[in-house]
């Protein structure tokens, strides 16, 4: 049984088609400013890492040019976020690693983002809440696997 959309609820498709710009939005808004975005976004990406992490991976995951994320990766450094290391499978490559301090950043962050994730949806249900939350970790989850596995995004 199909009914017509109404005007209060876009067809699935128009919601389909606006995952991107509202992921897009969700990037841009937590956390506050870019350089915290920034920041975030390596911390993550070298945490979640299967294995050693090196600029022109995180170049890659991240969807920049390798000079981009070097600049960044040098920020990270400089504030004792991260921290250059020789690679326990090749001791000529040098890896990334989070330092105490980018764990403490990552924390920090992520409980800026709660935050913000609560006052968003205050007007939701506790079942919503907990609903989205989980489909969209998820999701994440998903987009991880879907992203290494793609012969593109080796580097």
């Amino acid at each position: 049984m199909s009914s017509a959309p109404s005007s209060e609820q876009p067809s699935d498709d128009l919601v389909l088609d606006q995952i991107g710009p509202a992921l897009s939005r969700l990037r841009r808004r937590a956390p506050a400013s870019g350089k915290d975005l920034s920041r975030n976004l390596v911390l993550n990406v070298v945490a979640d890492a299967p294995g050693e992490m090196t600029v022109g991976v995180l170049a890659t995951e991240m969807g920049v040019a390798q000079p981009v994320a070097s600049r960044t990766v040098a920020a990270c450094i400089a504030d004792g976020l991260l921290r250059r290391a020789a690679s326990q499978a090749d001791g000529r490559r040098t890896v990334l690693e989070l330092t105490a301090r980018g764990e403490a950043e990552r924390t920090r962050f992520a409980t800026e983002q709660r935050a913000a994730f609560q006052e968003i949806t205050a007007t939701w249900s506790p079942e919503e809440r907990i609903q989205f939350a989980h489909l969209l970790t998820r999701y994440g989850t998903d987009a991880a696997e879907w992203s290494r596995n793609r012969p593109t995004s080796r580097g």
